[in-house]
């Protein structure tokens, strides 16, 4: 007897999950790796925590962004649709 063939509602499913549980390490992690990189720079240039905000805002917005390209990546192959 052949196995039976995965279901897709199943398949959908842990796609979803697996998306859910990913994207908020993207977005904390993007934006602790911009603050402890600005955190370095102010230290070895003796400054004010300037750099440690723009660099955490910097990658505090290059998590979301990559956070939304993914969510639309994700709704594209929802819907069929073979875009990047």
């Amino acid at each position: 007897m052949p196995p039976e063939p995965p279901r897709k509602g199943f398949t959908r499913f842990s796609q979803q999950f697996a998306l859910a549980m990913e994207l908020p390490f993207l977005l904390v992690g993007s934006t602790l790796t911009g603050g402890v990189f600005g955190y370095f720079v102010d230290s070895w240039l003796k400054t004010a925590p300037a750099f440690l905000i723009g660099l955490g805002g910097l990658g505090f917005y290059a998590g979301l962004r990559e956070t939304l390209r993914r969510l639309k990546k994700m709704e594209n192959a929802g819907n069929g649709n073979r875009q990047s």
